[in-house]
C-alpha cells in the first residue's frame, strides 16, 4: 500500500480526459507543415512522426471472487496440506489484477480464538500461515480481510495475516481507513475493504464509507470497493431494499451503500458475505455484484449443499477512468473436499441470471450463455 500523488476524482476526470482530447487535436493541428505534411521529430529518424510514442494503456483487467477457506486448523486440511489447491481455476482466475475475499486468518493459534471450548453455533476459521503461498500459486495479487472472520484469532492473528500476505508478495486491505492502491498496467488502482466489524471500514455508516472513497478517487484512477454485507444462508439470495440482519447483527442496507459508494466515485462494487450468488446490477455505469457467493471451503469448513456450494469468477474490463469495457462471470462449484473447480453445468449462472431478472429487471446485468456480462442499454 502506498500513497500515489493525488489525481482527479471520477467526475473531473472526465472533464480533463475531455480537455486533453482537445488539446491534443490543437497541437495536431499545429503540428503540420507548410505543406500539408506531417511533422517530424528532430533526430527520430525518417518515418518518425511527432507524438508516435506508446500510447497510455486504454482498459486493464480485474478478477474478483467470494469467500476463500482452505482449512480448519490444525486438524481439518485439505489433501496434500493445500499443494494444487486452485489448479483448477488458476486459468478463470488469470486477470492484470486478481482479487478474492479471504474469509480466515493466516496464523498459528494465539490463543484468543473467539469460540469458546464449548461453543456449538460459533464458527472459527484458520489456516497454518505458509497456505498465503498457496493463493500466490493460484495467482492472487490482493487478498481483503474486511469480513466477520477477519479477527477469528484476534488482533494478533489479523496482523499475522497481514505478514503471511507480505511475505508471499501479496496485498491486502480491509482495515480501518486503508486504502490499498496497485499499479496495474501503468494504471492506478485503490481497493478499499467494508464491513459491519470494527476492524474494517464501516459499511453501515454510509457518510464515512462514502468519505472512505472520495478519498481514494484522489488516489488513483480506477476505484473497487469490496464490500462484506447481507444476511447468510442458503435461502438469501434475492436482494431487496433495506438494511438486512443476521443473528442480531446489521449486515448493512446492500442497495443504498453499493449505490452511495459509486455516486462517491468508486468504478465496481465486489459483495460477498451471504455464502450464496446474488443478482448484478448497473449503476451510474458502474457494475454491482451484490455477492459472488463461496469460493472455497477447505477443511469442510463451509458447507456445498445445493446453491451454498456454488460460486464463480467475476472478470471485468475498465477503461483507465474506470468506464465499463466488458465482463464475464465463469461458474465455478465447491467439490468433495470443498476446493474450487470450474463448473461445466454452470448452475452459478443460471442462478445469477434468474436472480439478476427478478431483483433488477430494469437495472440488471445481462448475460450470454458463455457469461458475458453487458449492461441493459446494450440490448
Amino acid at each position: 500500500m502506498y500513497a500515489a500523488a493525488p489525481s482527479a476524482p471520477r467526475s473531473r476526470r472526465h472533464t480533463l480526459a475531455v480537455l486533453g482530447t482537445l488539446l491534443a487535436a490543437l497541437l495536431l493541428a499545429g503540428c503540420a507543415s507548410s505543406d500539408g505534411g506531417p511533422l517530424w521529430q528532430p533526430g527520430g529518424g525518417e518515418g518518425t512522426p511527432v507524438g508516435s510514442a506508446t500510447p497510455k494503456v486504454q482498459k486493464i483487467s480485474l478478477s474478483a471472487t467470494g469467500d476463500i477457506v482452505m482449512a480448519m486448523a490444525p486438524d481439518r486440511l485439505p489433501p496434500d496440506n493445500g499443494e494444487g489447491f486452485f489448479d483448477s481455476v488458476r486459468n478463470a482466475l488469470a486477470a492484470d489484477l486478481v482479487m478474492g475475499n479471504l474469509e480466515e486468518p493466516l496464523t498459528v493459534d494465539t490463543g484468543t480464538g473467539k469460540c469458546g471450548a464449548d461453543s456449538t453455533r460459533c464458527f472459527q476459521f484458520r489456516a497454518p500461515p505458509e497456505y498465503a503461498g498457496h493463493l500466490a500459486d493460484a495467482g492472487f495479487d490482493l487478498l481483503n480481510q474486511a469480513n466477520n472472520h477477519g479477527y477469528d484469532f484476534g488482533p494478533q492473528g489479523y496482523e499475522n495475516t497481514q505478514k503471511a500476505l507480505e511475505e508471499h508478495g501479496l496485498e491486502h486491505t480491509g482495515a480501518p481507513d486503508q486504502i490499498t492502491v496497485v499499479e496495474v498496467k501503468g494504471v492506478k488502482v485503490a481497493v478499499a475493504g467494508f464491513s459491519s466489524y470494527r476492524w474494517s471500514n464501516s459499511l453501515t455508516d454510509i457518510p464515512a464509507a462514502q468519505k472512505v472513497i472520495e478519498k481514494a478517487t484522489n488516489l488513483a484512477d480506477i476505484v473497487v470497493v469490496q464490500v462484506h454485507m447481507g444476511a447468510e444462508g442458503s435461502e438469501m439470495t434475492r436482494v431487496r431494499p433495506g438494511t438486512e440482519t443476521f443473528l442480531g447483527e446489521n449486515r448493512g442496507d446492500p442497495i443504498k451503500f453499493s449505490r452511495a459508494m459509486i455516486d462517491a466515485g468508486a468504478d465496481l462494487i465486489v459483495g460477498h458475505g451471504p455464502h450464496v450468488l446474488r443478482g448484478m446490477e448497473f449503476y451510474q455505469g458502474r457494475l454491482i455484484a451484490y455477492s459472488l457467493g463461496n469460493f472455497s471451503g477447505g477443511g469442510n469448513s463451509l458447507s456445498n449443499n445445493g446453491r451454498l456450494g456454488w460460486g464463480g469468477v467475476l472478470k471485468v474490463s475498465l477503461e483507465a477512468d474506470g468506464t465499463w469495457a466488458g465482463g464475464s462471470f465463469t461458474s465455478t462449484y465447491m467439490d468433495g473436499v470443498r476446493k474450487p473447480t470450474i463448473d461445466p453445468d454452470a448452475r452459478g449462472l443460471g442462478l445469477l441470471r434468474d436472480l439478476t431478472e427478478l431483483d433488477f429487471a430494469e437495472t440488471g446485468a445481462r448475460f450470454t450463455d458463455a457469461g458475458e456480462i453487458s449492461p441493459p442499454d446494450a440490448d
